[in-house]
């Protein structure tokens, strides 16, 4: 098949956002037996054409979601395509599958964020093949909100990199990566991702506070937001004597390195997640995983098995209470994380999204 996957007009690829990071990882898998173009932003740095190991990259002007879409409408035509997929944007699928109505064109929605309800976001989403969820939970919530496309609707779990995300295998390795990220001997929690209100991440720095009288604790917050909730955070920090780093951005490439540093990863989001991308790569590195108990989380943790699932999420002390677990027992961290590491290898690799996505691609061509 010749494959075309349109990245949403403000992400440049490679990216270290869990869109880039899923729309690389995916076509990796499928140009293993596949003719793969990927369509994405482009910027000073990029060249316009690349290849990543079998992947055709084209990167075009992006000033507006529709000058974006129209760039790629054109691009389009010089290529011979047997289906398209457009990531997260209804407006851009719908405008391309006006201009290619022969084509099969699916929509791979990653999130809530551009489904909001209304009779026009709907007269968008009919015009899809197919739409493609990364949970049961979103589709559950999008049945509910436009219920008359429930019928295009396919769950299509996100994967990781088996290879990549991987258990510490030394202690050596140990070491050298906790040295590097200047973690030092105590219990070491990870938080990874946007460092916004929604992901609660003040929530966990309270749960430490109350953990770390009892065992000594070190944060290490790897991401970034807008600088003055950043700040917020380090005050709040300072103000209850949590031992934490705050690393800021990292590339992509770096954060298997970051997992294998530390002892569990927690997820404390307050808004509903889809899928959550970072919980199969802490798993994948064969660490334990504390987080929400809401959205698709439930679809990849199995609490007391792989890690622990908060219901009082909102609030810092069932967060506290695992932490306290876990840092108290490396038996359980051992475990816990020897099991995370299998479910990621039985159930959460790029091959086996990339695979689900080929039988639906092949349905559509072939109907």
């Amino acid at each position: 098949m010749k494959i075309v996957l349109i990245a949403p007009e403000k992400l440049p690829l490679p990216g270290n956002g869990s869109v880039e990071i899923c729309i690389l990882g995916i076509a990796r898998e499928l140009a293993r037996r596949h003719q793969v173009t990927i369509i994405s932003r482009s910027v000073p740095e990029l060249p316009a054409l690349e290849q990543i190991d079998q992947i055709i990259i084209r990167r075009i002007p992006a000033s507006s979601v529709s000058g974006y879409t129209r760039s790629a409408i054109r691009l389009l035509r010089t290529l011979h395509v047997d289906i398209i997929q457009v990531d997260n944007r209804p407006f851009s699928m719908a405008a391309i599958k006006a201009a290619f109505p022969q084509t099969p064109v699916l929509l791979y929605l990653h999130s809530l964020t551009f489904a909001q309800a209304g009779p026009g976001k709907m007269a968008l989403l009919k015009k899809a093949d197919c739409i493609a969820l990364n949970s049961h939970s979103l589709k559950r919530r999008l049945s509910r909100r436009f219920p008359a496309v429930k019928k295009l609707m396919d769950v299509v779990p996100l994967g990781t990199d088996l290879d990549r995300f991987r258990p510490v295998t030394s202690l050596e390795e140990r070491f050298t990566v906790r040295e590097k990220f200047g973690i030092t001997d105590c219990f070491a929690v990870l938080y990874a991702g946007r460092v916004i209100p929604g992901k609660g991440v003040d929530v966990l720095i309270r749960a430490v506070a109350l953990a770390q009288k009892q065992v000594p604790i070190q944060l290490i917050i790897a991401g970034k937001g807008p600088p003055r909730y950043v700040r917020s955070l380090r005050r709040l920090t300072k103000k209850l004597h949590v031992n934490t780093n705050f690393l800021g951005q990292m590339n992509h490439d770096q954060i298997d390195q970051l997992y294998r540093s530390v002892d569990c990863l927690v997820c404390p989001s307050q808004i509903h997640e889809a899928f959550g991308l970072v919980n199969v790569e802490a798993m994948a590195s064969g660490i334990p995983v504390i987080a929400s108990d809401n959205g698709g989380i439930r679809e990849i943790i199995r609490s007391g098995k792989n890690g622990y699932l908060i219901s009082g999420y909102t609030k810092p002390r069932q967060f506290a209470s695992s932490l306290h677990e876990l840092a108290t027992h490396p038996e359980l961290v051992q475990s816990m994380g020897e099991n995370g590491r299998e479910t990621a290898t039985a159930q959460f690799s790029w091959a086996k999204t990339a695979l689900h996505l080929e039988a639906t691609y092949t349905r559509l061509i072939r109907p």
